[in-house]
């Protein structure tokens, strides 16, 4: 058979263009599969492992994400608040959280595994509000000069410094829970797997 009367040309950009779309059909197939292997709302309400970023965090700042469907805190301290956890710790109802829910391989003082990152369960401890996140320090409504920077609870005015440890005379009767927590990488952080089974 000859192939004098052949479009080489043509016959090359049709091949290019069917490759082409055969590639973008890949792609499309492949992006759906690919997601399906994060855990769904479902599961993640169910206690699948959450894993978070932590490296775009700027210190002083906090974020919220959801685990088991109860929102998670994540507190990026700086070296000035972790300085203020030891000060006034007599107005605390239990500064060295020994009875506090928290797993036992993190800091009693800190409550973290890494002190620059506090993780907590963003519930409070009386009726299950949301506090609200108040890092700055003297705030006139809280307290003035004896507010060091913390949480407060708008239901029912508890408070809580900013290792997620209650003050005294407040209705909440325990410090904030820190959740079971591991660290991935130096970035990531996976919240629901134990540090101590990470390994």
């Amino acid at each position: 058979m000859s192939n004098e009367g052949v479009d080489k040309t043509r016959r090359r950009f049709l091949t290019g263009a069917t490759c082409v779309v055969g590639a973008v059909g890949v792609v499309g197939a492949a992006v759906p599969f690919v997601g399906s292997w994060q855990p769904n709302a479902k599961a993640k309400a169910a206690g699948a492992p959450v894993r978070i970023d932590i490296s775009k965090i700027e210190p002083g700042a906090m974020v919220t994400e959801e685990w088991r469907g109860k929102p998670v805190y994540i507190v990026h301290r700086t070296p000035e608040i972790l300085a203020r956890l030891k000060e006034d710790t007599d107005r605390l109802q239990d500064p060295d959280s020994q009875q506090s829910k928290q797993p036992g391989y993190v800091d009693p003082t800190s409550r973290a595994l890494r002190p620059a990152y506090l993780i907590l369960l963003g519930l409070c401890t009386h009726l299950g509000c949301a506090p609200m996140y108040r890092p700055e320090v003297g705030a006139a409504d809280l307290g003035g000069d004896a507010w060091l920077g913390g949480f407060f609870c708008p239901c029912h005015g508890s408070k809580f410094d900013l290792a997620g440890r209650v003050y005294k005379g407040v209705p909440a009767p325990t410090n904030l829970t820190v959740p079971p927590y591991s660290y991935e990488s130096d970035n990531v952080v996976i919240i629901g797997v134990d540090e101590e089974t990470a390994a």
